[in-house]
């Protein structure tokens, strides 16, 4: 059915993305679809460069490149069938643009539920579900 799923990752939030990765996981491995983990970095302001560190940005890729490849591993799905990728700039528009760059059939993320702020605001997920031109299968984290 699908053959390319794409995942955004929120390393900061690992438990209400691995409820995301489980479902990716079982639905790459029974449509033996590949399966791309993708992280978003927040770009850092201007006016906070000053303060950062010059090294701060490829320190972070390190890490996050550790994390997704420490992740991509333990998903145990054969070789070949998970990518990692780091994208820099604001969530939902990155995830958009590596979905049409990287032809994905369907998008899964997790999702908070809903507070005040995010029916003001929206949320990523509420974003990548109105604009996505593939599917979006979107994994509700549990009620707190």
């Amino acid at each position: 059915m699908f053959k390319k799923l794409l995942v955004p990752v929120d390393l900061s939030d690992m438990a209400l993305a691995r409820e995301a990765l489980d479902k990716a996981k079982g639905l790459a491995a029974s449509w033996n679809a590949d399966l791309c983990l993708l992280y978003v970095m927040p770009i850092v302001p201007s006016t906070y460069l000053e303060y950062v560190p010059v090294d701060f940005e490829t320190g972070e890729k390190e890490r996050i490149v550790r994390e997704l490849t420490a992740i991509a591993t333990d998903l145990g799905l054969p070789a070949g069938k998970v990518t990692t990728k780091i994208r820099s700039g604001g969530v939902y528009h990155e995830v958009l643009a590596e979905a049409e760059e990287g032809k994905v059939d369907l998008i899964v993320c997790s999702s908070h539920w809903p507070t005040l702020a995010t029916y003001l605001i929206g949320s990523h997920a509420t974003n990548i579900v109105r604009h996505a031109n593939c599917s979006v299968l979107v994994i509700r984290g549990a009620v707190h």
